[in-house]
């Protein structure tokens, strides 16, 4: 059996289509996999079980980068293709089935994607770490102590909250009265976003872990599966964080945390006290501070309560078995 698995161009939402994805691994122990998705969330999907062929489609002029995959595609009869971008290009393959997305306003991504194909309830997001992965994952935080680790860049800069506020909560956190007393902090950002990450790093210190830029998203998956907590911006790594397990809070500002929020029983979104639709029109005249609005009060008191739904949940299984992200958790904290 063949399946082509058709997904984001972005990294974020890529990360919620592995739900679907890993339904169909789980369902479909005959199958073999084809995945097409964008260059930037490829490295991530490069584990998935019994993968034919990644490909990574990149934008290309007048959308040729559709007629490049049905060159890539059209010479093999599909058992189940599944479009998650609508493409025509799914459309003139050889196919038993095919499914594509359809809109649902206001549901979930994961909601919105899991219909798809009917299933219920919507499977949550999850990753495959491979071998490299993990390796470079060691070798960046050897001993595998847990960490705080903040994620400080978005995928613009109106969707960042202050440096500041991240460096004041990483105090409070782990400081002796913290919920994470001790621990260190890590800060994760890829390479092009170095300069603003730089300000938290400053403010941080010489005992921060810099991760800024010495990781692919996968290895940065792995090194991710061994962070007590992760606290973030609305961006991919966000929910490449929940994905993989970590008890993750996600910041909102001008965005959409109901369709966007990271998914999972131990993800939380904080979102600003300042109204949406003010947000989007300041952000349109090119305004700053467009993330004031997320209280460093809130941000702290949404990880205590996270870190302390964990903790119990810690004591009441058994050590060896891991929590997996199922249901959608979308309070504002």
């Amino acid at each position: 059996m063949r399946v082509l698995f058709i997904t984001s161009n972005r990294i974020g939402d890529a990360v919620l289509s592995t739900g679907l994805l890993g339904h169909l691994v789980d369902t479909r122990p005959d199958a073999r996999f084809t995945v097409a998705c964008g260059p930037l969330a490829a490295p991530l999907l490069r584990a998935v079980p019994r993968l034919e062929r990644l490909i990574p489609l990149a934008k290309r002029p007048f959308a040729r980068h559709w007629l490049a995959l049905w060159l890539a595609c059209v010479g093999t009869r599909w058992d189940l293709v599944v479009d998650l971008r609508n493409s025509a290009a799914s459309r003139l393959l050889a196919s038993r089935r095919l499914a594509v997305l359809r809109r649902r306003p206001g549901a979930h991504k994961v909601e919105e994607i899991a219909a798809v194909l009917g299933v219920a309830p919507p499977p949550a997001p999850r990753l495959w770490i491979d071998a490299a992965a993990a390796a470079q994952a060691e070798r960046l935080l050897p001993g595998g102590r847990p960490f705080l680790a903040l994620g400080p860049t978005a995928n613009g800069p109106g969707k960042e909250w202050p440096a500041e506020r991240f460096a004041d909560l990483a105090r409070r956190l782990t400081g002796p009265s913290g919920p994470l007393p001790g621990v260190r902090v890590a800060v994760l950002a890829a390479g092009p976003e170095a300069e603003r990450a730089r300000p938290l790093l400053a403010a941080l210190g010489d005992g921060a872990i810099d991760l800024v830029g010495r990781t692919d998203p996968l290895a940065a998956a792995a090194c991710l599966t061994r962070a007590a907590l992760y606290v973030g911006n609305d961006s991919g790594l966000m929910h490449i964080a929940a994905a993989v397990g970590t008890p993750t809070v996600g910041l909102f500002g001008p965005g959409w945390p109901e369709v966007y929020g990271p998914w999972g029983p131990q993800a939380r979104a904080v979102v600003s006290a300042e109204p949406r639709e003010a947000l989007f029109a300041r952000w349109k005249a090119g305004d700053g501070g467009l993330m004031e609005g997320v209280a460093l009060d809130a941000v702290e008191a949404a990880a205590r309560a996270l870190c302390r739904t964990v903790q119990a949940t810690e004591s009441a299984r058994a050590p060896h078995d891991r929590l997996v992200p199922s249901q959608p958790s979308r309070d504002p904290a």
